[in-house]
């Protein structure tokens, strides 16, 4: 058998707040998007799971460079 895993002594800090204005850009980005796959889907008449794809590779690049920015920053901080 196992043993127990012991829990950690070491203090946990609570994540930070989000603040406003990354909720807002984010938002923003959504719609931004959205419109993006409207556009290609009614107004280029790609078809819509071309459209759908465009703009979820659009926001997959999106989340990998916030990430990479992110993890940047973190490991800056002393």
């Amino acid at each position: 058998m196992p043993p127990a895993a012991v829990p950690s002594t070491d203090p946990v800090t609570p994540p930070e707040p989000v603040s406003l204005v990354t909720v807002l850009a984010y938002a923003t980005v959504a719609v931004l998007l959205a419109i993006w796959v409207l556009f290609g889907w009614l107004v280029q008449q790609q078809g819509f799971v071309e459209s759908l794809g465009e703009g979820l590779g659009a926001a997959f690049t999106l989340l990998l460079i916030v990430s990479v920015i992110g993890t940047v920053r973190r490991n800056r901080r002393p």
